[in-house]
């Protein structure tokens, strides 16, 4: 494992094997600058980059998206993403993507020999593709998913009126399939393929509110380019289209009101604005307090949960491990939180107690993340950060951290 995480800094490891760190260096090499040169494009300090370049510190999400942009490379340069082990189970999920692409690519080719199914059969489908979403179910929604979008864009071809409209809203949320996907698995090309196809199909269906919350989908592209402030103004615009009177809101646009405040909530925290970044956290808790519970409007798991699992990742994206840890003791999460949102909020909470210095507790919290989202786990750049750093630090490792490190397919 010591390959992995060389102190010094060099990159004689075949590349599959480089952390988050050592791809930085050698792209800022590649570029011909200084550690304090990148350091202040990005901006943050030099000790930063130094301690990330070295292995001595794991990198957030915030610095690769940021020097990622910094050095004009494409995210999977850094993260190694798209992830492959030929040999495990899992990795079937990626043998889905070739079809995938080739049906976003004939988003206006039906093929005029499809016998469509009925609608009652094509929302059917659309809801069991979205369970398999909510589940982390990668490879069996990817076996799916080709097929019903040929389905559908067959379907919206030969409908017309208040029939067509409903079709393309679930057209549309089929194609988000594809983007949780393509998000997972680091197929970036793809993703923002699939978010064009998610934007064309919403505004087709004539349903304001699923615009809206495609605008809100679409402010993910503007976070993993590090465009804080674009992302921000594009979240704004949302929540003042759909109005800031709760109490004169629908529970349906309660929900895109309240994610769109948790998103912001992850902007300014990345941008290293504190402050907003709680009172993003805050108007969310609100508008959750008027929902009542859990919701899963067009999608977007809402509720009392969300907040709490956001107010962690909020505290998780500055570096501060304490708050993270803290606000998570007084999380009471309910039972129906899907195993998507759960997997992501211990990954982003096993960050919190590696920070915290707690390692046992990362380690735990990432048993937890594989048991209930095992695909998501796998993929996920930050897992990777987080099993390289533990490895590093324990001089005698447990069998049970070996043995993750090597179900992640590393060395």
């Amino acid at each position: 494992m010591r390959g992995l995480l060389m102190r010094d800094g060099s990159t004689n490891a075949p590349a599959g094997e480089e952390g988050i760190g050592r791809r930085i260096a050698h792209a800022r090499k590649l570029r011909g600058l200084t550690q304090q040169q990148l350091a202040d494009r990005v901006p943050c300090s030099k000790s930063l980059i130094a301690q990330v370049e070295r292995g001595h510190k794991p990198a957030t999400q915030a610095l690769v998206t940021a020097v990622a942009r910094t050095l004009r490379i494409n995210l999977g340069e850094l993260t190694g993403q798209p992830y492959r082990n030929p040999s495990a189970s899992e990795d079937r999920v990626h043998e889905c993507i070739p079809e995938i692409r080739r049906a976003l690519l004939s988003w206006d080719l039906p093929d005029e020999d499809l016998q469509p199914p009925t609608i009652e059969q094509l929302r059917t489908s659309v809801r069991h593709a979205s369970a398999l979403g909510r589940k982390a179910r990668y490879t069996r929604l990817g076996q799916m998913l080709p097929g019903l979008l040929e389905e559908l864009t067959r379907a919206v071809h030969v409908s017309e009126g208040a029939r067509r409209d409903e079709l393309f809203g679930l057209l549309s949320e089929a194609y988000t399939g594809v983007t949780a996907i393509s998000y997972t698995l680091g197929y970036f090309d793809l993703r923002s393929l699939a978010m064009d196809r998610v934007a064309w199909a919403a505004q087709a269906s004539q349903d304001p509110l699923r615009v809206a919350r495609t605008q809100w989908q679409r402010s993910t592209l503007f976070l993993a380019t590090a465009t804080y402030d674009k992302g921000l103004m594009l979240l704004e615009r949302v929540r003042r289209d759909i109005g800031e009177d709760l109490g004169r809101l629908t529970p349906a646009e309660v929900s895109v009101y309240g994610a769109a405040h948790l998103r912001s909530a992850i902007f300014a925290a990345r941008a290293a604005d504190r402050q907003t970044a709680f009172d993003h956290i805050e108007h969310a808790r609100e508008a959750a307090r008027v929902l009542g519970q859990d919701a899963n409007h067009y999608g977007l798991e809402f509720g009392p949960s969300n907040v709490i699992m956001h107010e962690v990742a909020t505290a998780v994206e500055m570096y501060d491990g304490g708050e993270a840890v803290r606000r998570a003791r007084q999380a009471v999460l309910s039972p129906a939180v899907a195993p998507v949102r759960l997997g992501h909020y211990y990954i982003d909470l096993a960050r919190g107690w590696l920070y915290q210095g707690d390692r046992q507790k990362a380690l735990e919290t990432l048993l937890a993340a594989r048991r209930v989202a095992p695909q998501q786990t796998r993929n996920h750049p930050m897992v990777r950060e987080t099993v390289r750093m533990l490895v590093d630090l324990e001089r005698r490792r447990a069998q049970s951290l070996s043995g993750f490190a090597s179900w992640l397919g590393l060395p």
